[in-house]
C-alpha cells in the first residue's frame, strides 16, 4: 500500500507538469485566419500607411494649394477619425468571430471528512460545423460596410472643405464688386452735384445718390460680417477646434476638375459611390447573418478530460452536446434574418434611385448655371456696362433723369452679383458631383484603390485663377 502511495506521489509532479504544458499550449494558440480576414487586415494596413491620426500635417498658408487643405481636413476631422477606428474595430472582430471559445480549466473534488479525490481537467467547446465560418463571413461583411462608411466620411469632409472654401472666395468677390459700385455711386453723386451747381437738376438727385451709397455701404457691412460664420464653417470643416488659430485662405482660386460626361459619370457613380457600396455590403451582411441563423439548428459540442490526482492514474473523459430543440426560436431567427435581408435590399434600391435622381438634378443645375454664366458674361454684363455709360452721358447732357441713371447702375450691379452667384453655384455643384455622387477621391486621400471595373472619368486639367 505504501508502495502504491509512493508511486502516486511520484506521478503527481509529472501530471501537474503535463497539465501546465497543456495550459501554456492553449494560451499560446492562434487560429487560422480566413481569406476575408487576411484581406481586411491587408486593406487596413494599406490605409494606415497613408492615414494615421497625429501624423505630420501638410502646411496651411496662403501659398498652399487647395489639396493641402483637403489632406489636412481628412487627417484631422474627428468624423473621419471615428469612422476609421470603427472600421479598424470591425476588422478585429472578424478574428473574434472565427475563433473557438476559450478552453475551460475544471476541477472536481470529493470531500467527506477529508479531501479524498481531486480531479483537474480541461474542457473545450466546439461550435457546430460551419458556425464559425458563417460568423466570420458576417463579421467580414460588416467590416466591408464599415470601410465604405469611412470612405463616405472622407469624401463628405472633402466636400465640406470645398463648399466653405468656395463660399468664402465668392463672398470676397461680392464685396469687391459692391465696393466698385460704391465708388461708381460716389462718382454719380459728384456728377449730380455738378449738374445742381449749374442749375440743371435739384438737390434731390444728390440725395438719391447718397441714399444709394448708404444702402450699398450697409450691404457691404453685412457681407463683411457674414465672413465670420463662413470662416468658422471653413475652420470646422478642417477639423480645427475653438482654441486653434484661424487658417489662412489659399491665395489662388482652384476650380474642381471634372469632365462632365453624363452617361460615363453616372456609370462611375454606380460603380464607386461609397454609400451604394456600403449598402451593398449591408446586403452581404444580411445574407451572412441568414447563414448564421440557419446554423442555429446545428448542435454545439464540448469535450474534455479529467485526471484523478490522489489515486493511481485514472482519467475521466467528458463530452456534451447542445440540443437545439426550440424550433420556434430557430424559425424566428431565420425569419428575422430574411426580413433584415429584404430591408437591406430595399434600402439599396432606394439609394440607387436617390443617386439617379440626385445626379439628374445636379447635372441639370450645372448646365443651368453654365448657361446663366455664359449669358451674364458674354451678353448681359457688357450690355449693362454700355447702358450705364450711355445713361451717364445722357444725364450729363440733360437728356435723361437721375432715376434712369440709377436704374442702369443697379442693373449692372445685379448682373455682376448674379454672375458671382452662378460661379459659386457651379463650383459647389461640381464638387458635389465629383465627391459625394461619383465618389472620385481627392488626390492623396487615404483610400483603397477602386476595384477592377470601377473606372473613373478622366479629370479635366485643373483650373486655376479667377474664372
Amino acid at each position: 500500500m505504501n508502495a502504491c502511495n509512493e508511486a502516486s506521489a511520484r506521478r503527481r509532479p509529472a501530471f501537474l507538469a503535463a497539465l501546465s504544458l497543456a495550459l501554456l499550449f492553449f494560451s499560446g494558440c492562434a487560429g487560422v485566419p480566413t481569406q476575408s480576414e487576411r484581406q481586411g487586415r491587408s486593406d487596413l494596413k494599406a490605409v494606415e500607411r497613408a492615414y494615421w491620426p497625429g501624423a505630420a500635417m501638410p502646411p496651411l498658408d496662403a501659398a498652399s494649394g487647395l489639396s493641402n487643405y483637403l489632406q489636412f481636413a481628412i487627417m484631422t476631422q474627428p468624423a473621419v477619425r471615428a469612422a476609421y477606428f470603427d472600421w479598424a474595430a470591425s476588422v478585429e472582430r472578424v478574428t473574434v468571430q472565427r475563433s473557438l471559445p476559450d478552453p475551460k480549466l475544471t476541477f472536481q473534488a470529493y470531500i467527506q471528512d477529508v479531501l479524498t479525490s481531486l480531479m483537474p481537467g480541461l474542457m473545450q467547446e466546439f461550435p457546430g460545423p460551419g458556425k464559425l465560418k458563417a460568423a466570420a463571413a458576417a463579421a467580414s461583411a460588416e467590416s466591408r460596410a464599415k470601410y465604405f462608411a469611412f470612405e463616405t466620411a472622407v469624401l463628405t469632409t472633402a466636400f465640406s472643405v470645398k463648399q466653405s472654401y468656395y463660399q468664402l472666395w465668392f463672398l470676397d468677390e461680392k464685396i469687391r464688386i459692391n465696393r466698385q459700385s460704391l465708388g461708381l455711386l460716389a462718382d454719380l453723386e459728384q456728377s449730380a452735384r455738378a449738374q445742381n451747381e449749374v442749375g440743371k437738376v435739384t438737390l434731390q438727385d444728390v440725395y438719391r445718390a447718397q441714399m444709394e451709397q448708404d444702402k450699398l455701404a450697409t450691404e457691404i457691412s453685412n457681407l463683411e460680417d457674414s465672413r465670420q460664420p463662413l470662416r468658422a464653417q471653413f475652420k470646422g470643416a478642417l477639423g480645427l477646434g475653438r482654441g486653434q488659430p484661424d487658417p489662412a485662405l489659399p491665395a489662388r482660386f482652384e476650380s474642381t476638375p471634372l469632365e462632365l460626361n453624363g452617361d460615363q459619370l453616372l456609370e462611375t457613380a454606380f460603380a464607386r459611390n461609397p454609400r451604394l457600396k456600403e449598402m451593398e455590403s449591408e446586403v452581404r451582411l444580411a445574407e451572412a447573418s441568414m447563414a448564421v441563423a440557419r446554423k442555429s439548428k446545428v448542435p454545439d459540442f464540448s469535450a474534455g478530460l479529467m485526471a484523478e490526482v490522489y489515486s493511481p492514474p485514472f482519467y475521466w473523459p467528458q463530452a456534451s452536446m447542445s440540443l437545439p430543440i426550440w424550433r420556434d426560436k430557430i424559425a424566428a431567427q431565420i425569419a428575422a434574418a430574411q426580413a433584415d435581408k429584404r430591408a437591406a435590399e430595399a434600402r439599396l434600391t432606394a439609394e440607387q434611385i436617390r443617386v439617379t435622381v440626385d445626379f439628374a438634378l445636379k447635372t441639370y443645375a450645372y448646365r443651368e448655371s453654365t448657361r446663366d454664366l455664359a449669358l451674364l458674361r458674354d451678353k448681359l454684363i457688357p450690355k449693362a456696362r454700355s447702358s450705364l455709360e450711355i445713361a451717364r452721358a445722357g444725364y450729363l447732357a440733360g437728356e435723361i433723369d437721375f432715376f434712369n441713371l440709377l436704374d442702369a447702375e443697379r442693373t449692372l450691379l445685379n448682373f455682376q452679383l448674379e454672375e458671382v452667384e452662378a460661379r459659386a453655384r457651379r463650383e459647389i455643384i461640381l464638387a458635389d458631383l465629383s465627391l459625394t455622387i461619383a465618389g472620385l477621391a481627392p488626390e492623396g486621400a487615404p483610400l483603397l484603390p477602386p476595384s477592377p471595373g470601377q473606372s473613373a472619368p478622366s479629370p479635366a486639367t485643373s483650373k486655376s485663377g479667377r474664372n
